[in-house]
């Protein structure tokens, strides 16, 4: 880990949305995100080293074992659909925002439904931004496991949309 505060500054700048953006998926609340991201580089910031040679699949390891470690120590659902509570405000919104809102949490409850090897593919890949060889890193598979992994994720995605009446 870069052992200046600058050198860490342009660090954690170059790599906070997208682990913030993995954690929000995997927390679904932000203050639980929030304080997941930062006990990431909180630890990478305590323990790794400067000749570590992929600190963006490195510091995904970390998030996805924190969050791990958080749901086995709490033993409890760490779901908060804020969808639901937004149907008082609905009326208000233009139709563009209804149809956006709704497609979204359809393609969230698709991620939902996939098994947990290709869940966590299809997150690390569309939302930490990681590439199929990152990916393998994180999940000890190989590069050619991850894209075939990741290609059935997005049929299975495809049909249960479909199932659910959303014609793509």
């Amino acid at each position: 880990m870069p052992q200046d505060e600058t050198a860490f500054a342009q660090f954690y700048a170059r790599h906070v949305d997208s682990v913030y953006r993995i954690c929000l998926i995997r927390m679904r609340n932000q203050m639980d995100a929030e304080d997941l991201t930062q006990e990431t580089f909180l630890k990478a910031l305590l323990s790794l080293d400067q000749s570590h040679t992929n600190m963006r699949a490195w510091l995904y390891t970390v998030a996805r074992n924190l969050y791990y470690n958080e749901v086995s120590k709490n033993r409890r659902v760490m779901y908060v659909d804020e969808y639901e509570n937004e149907t008082e405000d609905r009326a208000n919104i233009p139709l563009e925002n209804i149809l956006s809102k709704e497609r979204n949490r359809l393609l969230y409850h698709a991620i939902e439904h996939l098994p947990e090897r290709q869940r966590e593919i299809v997150m690390m890949q569309y939302f930490g931004g990681l590439g199929q060889k990152e990916i393998a890193k994180v999940l000890h598979m190989t590069p050619e496991n991850v894209r075939v992994s990741a290609h059935r994720a997005k049929k299975q995605m495809k049909n249960y949309m479909e199932g659910q009446g959303y014609e793509l």
